[in-house]
């Protein structure tokens, strides 16, 4: 997890395109800019970066999902709820579930867990615009192979046929 790059995720654990469900792992850096006024004396991941966690684990289920065909931008933030305090060096374990795609909107849940306790979960709801209409499908398509995303489809594609 790098806080200050919004790199939310470290690692695609498992992906099941059937059920339109990815688990993503992320450990928080032990230091980061962001400690320093969040809060000194007591450091803490800010709310709002754990939503951005939860939003980039789903953006990356519609990835999948939709074979890279738009890029899902965040919308609506609904019912979220911090849980627990996440403090540095943190083990993540984020779970997001695609409820619904079309008409170029998205419907998502996340949650994220650490050391079994939940500590947030939200729904996320998202646009999704063709990529011939944003120019981001090769950074995208990079940081999903570099969180392993890419490999995960491969998996899950293999393990349908």
């Amino acid at each position: 997890m790098q806080l200050e790059y919004f790199q939310m995720i470290d690692r695609i654990e498992a992906l099941d395109l059937e059920a339109a469900t990815l688990i993503a792992s992320s450990t928080v850096p032990d230091t980061s800019p962001v400690f320093e006024g969040h809060f000194p004396g007591m450091p803490l991941v800010p709310g709002v970066l754990l939503i951005e966690t939860m939003a980039q684990a789903c953006g990356f289920v519609i990835l999948a999902k939709t074979g890279f065909a738009a890029m899902p931008f965040l919308m609506a933030v609904d019912g979220a709820k911090m849980r627990d305090f996440v403090k540095p060096g943190a083990a993540l374990e984020i779970t997001a579930v695609l409820e619904h795609e079309g008409s170029g909107y998205a419907v998502t849940k996340a949650r994220i867990t650490s050391g079994g306790k939940k500590v947030a979960d939200s729904q996320l709801k998202f646009r999704t615009v063709a990529f011939d209409q944003v120019p981001l499908a090769d950074i995208v398509r990079t940081r999903a192979g570099e969180v392993g995303l890419l490999t995960a489809m491969a998996k899950a594609a293999g393990e349908r046929q």
